[in-house]
């Protein structure tokens, strides 16, 4: 007879058992501009972008949860609740959400009322004070940035071309399965 796996588990250690999915993940967006034809778009006045706004959360390994793409007139902490909104249907492992300070004030509050049972929490990651004229590299945050590069590489992603956002978001999530079948080869 085989051993019990659920007896086998509870008896290694912290550091042999691995989670199965990471309970981590970070957001943040990106502006892009949009050619010349119709669909949605704004303006962007921090980025000074005429286009559209992606927005997405990865995992710790920088692999895409979900993506959510609008008109860039939305402001981060507006359009980070159409993000949110599916932690109500999925992603019930998740516990810390990390963000820039784009994403400070309200978002933090109403992140804890949208689920109050499971502990969800929205921790802002900001730069200190003495490092605000140089390039630093941020916890966490780097891993998010890193993988707006790796979708940068797809030339129909340096612009939006889309008529709907619909499309342009599908557009990401190809890119992203094409990278992680390239890790697997």
């Amino acid at each position: 007879m085989g051993e019990n796996p659920r007896l086998v588990a509870r008896s290694r250690s912290s550091e042999e058992r691995k989670k199965k999915a990471p309970t981590a993940a970070i957001l943040d967006s990106q502006s892009v501009k949009t050619a010349n034809h119709g669909g949605v778009r704004g303006y962007d006045a921090g980025k000074k972008v005429m286009g559209r706004k992606r927005h997405i959360l990865v995992d710790t390994l920088g692999l895409i949860l979900h993506v959510v793409v609008h008109q860039a007139s939305i402001q981060d902490r507006d359009g980070a609740k159409l993000v949110l909104a599916i932690l109500l249907k999925q992603f019930g492992w998740l516990r810390c959400i990390f963000a820039d300070s784009g994403y400070a004030g309200e978002l933090v509050g109403w992140c804890k009322r949208l689920l109050p049972r499971r502990g969800l929490r929205l921790e802002i990651v900001k730069r200190s004070d003495a490092d605000q004229h140089r390039f630093v590299i941020l916890r966490k945050r780097w891993i998010v940035e890193r993988t707006f590069g790796w979708l940068s590489k797809f030339r129909r992603l340096s612009k939006d071309y889309e008529y709907r956002t619909e499309n342009s978001e599908a557009l990401i999530l190809i890119a992203a399965t094409r990278l992680m079948v390239a890790r697997l080869a």
